[in-house]
């Protein structure tokens, strides 16, 4: 029986069939920390499924009050455990794989928590982009749940969630400058060789950052209009950001 973690993530269609955010966070974290793993896909649908036969412990609710179950998700046979969230998944593997690089280096969780709750809340004008052109990459299931899901939660067609005209430049607007605001975060901790949050020192809030800019650049592609303009934005910071963490992005 083999000893590595399975990771569970979701496929597409875009290159290197990982493209979620949610679950890039964990890939990142696996392939910086260098803990062998291997990935199991899951469709949208089956996702429930998957979380309930390994046991996994969910703290979301569906609007009807059921559990709701999400990826990413690992299993480590090496210890028995199974569970989900990328934050929870990370902090495990600080914890059983102390050899390894940290993710919370110590005495910075709070400060990380209170990054990434900032960095959530900044990105709100990117989701109305996104959603539709996350759904032209799944696969057929995937494709029906994530449209059926989302249209009951926007109460609209997918479609129809991107603004147009004069509203669309003013949103765009807001997005660059969303990711203005990261940028002087990082600014703050400027100095040479020193691009991420801590500086020199490459942490779980830089993952984070680097998932979600990794899924636009999944979802439009590297010769997209979209594409170009986030790489220029901030003098070119997040064409370098995401070179420094390239090395992590490895699907296995």
């Amino acid at each position: 029986m083999s000893n590595l973690i399975t990771f569970y993530d979701i496929p597409s269609t875009a290159p290197g069939n990982a493209w979620s955010p949610n679950t890039c966070k964990t890939r990142y974290s696996l392939n910086f920390k260098g803990i062998p793993y291997k990935t199991e896909w899951v469709e949208y649908p089956d996702i429930e499924a998957v979380c309930r036969k390994l046991g996994i412990v969910t703290a979301y609710k569906k609007e009807d009050g059921t559990p709701l179950y999400t990826l990413p998700a690992i299993y480590d046979p090496s210890t028995g455990t199974a569970l989900a969230d990328s934050i929870l998944i990370a902090e495990y593997l600080d914890e059983k794989y102390p050899e390894t690089p940290k993710l919370f280096p110590p005495g910075t969780r709070s400060l990380q928590q209170a990054a990434l709750q900032a960095f959530a809340s900044t990105l709100d004008p990117l989701w109305q982009f996104v959603l539709p052109a996350t759904n032209g990459i799944l696969n057929p299931r995937s494709e029906e749940y994530f449209r059926r899901t989302r249209e009951s939660q926007y109460g609209k067609k997918l479609e129809d969630i991107p603004p147009v005209g004069k509203k669309k430049d003013e949103e765009c607007a807001k997005v660059k400058a969303a990711f203005e605001t990261v940028d002087g975060w990082l600014q703050k901790g400027k100095g040479p060789g020193e691009s991420y949050f801590m500086g020199s020192t490459v942490c779980f809030t830089d993952l984070v950052i680097a998932s979600y800019i990794l899924w636009v650049r999944k979802i439009f592609g590297e010769a997209s209009p979209e594409w170009q303009e986030v790489t220029a934005w901030s003098d070119g910071r997040w064409a370098k950001f995401m070179k420094g963490l390239e090395k992590y992005e490895k699907v296995v």
